[in-house]
């Protein structure tokens, strides 16, 4: 089956994988644009898990002071290399953190991190499991595994605080 750049285009936009990989998975797939998102989130995740291992030693730290200054966040996101720290798909991932880390107050960075018997819920107060605030469709777990996929390491994201006035 001829697979069309339009089709390869609108696969990479939606995405953000490379142009081959989006072609070969609308290749396996017929030309389903459906099946080649799910097979393109499937390789992300694999890839995700094979750099779990790796140190992250570079990174950033990302602020955010919501309208009128009553709230603050910072959230420290790390990464292998300096190089990945400087993309836009990093940048946008450590901001959408500190936005989420605003809006949901999570207390804690993931489950693991939780205290035992804590009979609170998980997904209400761990921030890689909550939803995200711009697709409820998503985990924050899911948002930083799409960017893993992206950028080509791993990220990890350490540590966050938040501050509310009269708190």
């Amino acid at each position: 089956m001829q697979i069309s750049t339009q089709a390869i285009k609108e696969l990479r936009e939606k995405t953000r994988a490379g142009v081959i990989d989006c072609k070969n998975a609308l290749t396996e797939c017929d030309g389903d644009f459906a099946k080649a998102c799910e097979i393109l989130e499937k390789r992300g995740i694999a890839i995700a898990e094979k750099k779990a291992d790796r140190a992250v030693k570079s990174g950033l730290i990302e602020n955010y002071v919501h309208l009128g200054g009553r709230i603050g966040t910072m959230v420290e996101i790390n990464c292998e290399t300096d190089f990945v720290a400087k993309t836009d798909e990093f940048k946008n991932l450590a901001h959408e953190l500190a936005l989420q880390i605003a809006a949901m107050s999570p207390l804690y960075v993931s489950q693991e991190d939780m205290p035992e018997n804590s009979e609170e819920n998980p997904e209400e107060v761990c921030l890689l499991l909550q939803a995200s605030i711009k697709d409820p469709s998503k985990t924050i777990k899911d948002l930083v595994t799409e960017t893993i996929s992206k950028v080509g390491e791993n990220i990890k994201v350490n540590r966050f605080i938040r501050y509310e006035l009269g708190c």
